[in-house]
């Protein structure tokens, strides 16, 4: 498991950068096994901490990019392809968490209806920022699921309501909620 003060959802990406010795082992070890792993919400704790608290939600990802970084950091870009409940985890000798996962279900595809139309249009303007190109995400528009998870992803909400919004297995609940969300944000 990878403890992250962000998170990620399926079809989502985010770039990530190894350099502690239990995480380059974690990723040889991907590779050599071609699976992927979890990336977990932080409770408590720093990335780099080696006692951390995590929640128990979390996204399956898979590797679909590696590069030796300018800073000497291994650079790698994940995907995620399915949400987790962690069941039970323990920590490696080497610091490492792993742990049982149950997959989730997934959430079912529905059209983003007309009520949340300006919704694609933020999650369109917010994806072309350099940083969010550079991902290279094919994002369906019409898909009331990949709007709200890549809204969940990249508006500035507190971790804390980012991992509500990830827990809701209704796309649009979802997209009612983070509806209501960006009219707070606008209006303060």
């Amino acid at each position: 498991m990878f403890p992250l003060n962000s998170v990620i959802l399926p079809r989502g990406r985010i770039p990530l950068q190894l350099f502690e010795p239990r995480y380059i082992d974690m990723l040889s070890r991907c590779l050599k096994a071609c699976h992927g792993f979890v990336v977990v919400l932080l409770r408590e704790g720093e990335e780099t901490g080696r006692h951390v608290h995590f929640h128990d939600l979390g996204t399956y990802v898979h590797i679909v990019d590696f590069q030796q970084l300018n800073t000497g950091l291994l650079g790698i870009t994940v995907e995620g392809e399915a949400k987790v409940q962690v069941i039970r985890h323990w920590q490696q000798p080497d610091g490492l968490y792993v742990g049982d996962l149950q997959r989730l279900a997934e959430e079912t595809r529905s059209e983003v209806p007309e009520q949340f139309g300006e919704l694609p249009s933020v999650l369109h303007s917010l994806c072309r920022h350099p940083v969010v190109r550079e991902l290279d995400m094919d994002v369906d528009y019409d898909d009331a699921r990949e709007v709200g998870w890549r809204l969940v992803e990249l508006l500035p909400l507190d971790k804390q309501e980012k991992l509500r919004l990830m827990a809701l297995q209704d796309p649009l609940e979802r997209l009612g909620r983070l509806q209501a969300l960006i009219t707070t944000l606008e209006g303060g």
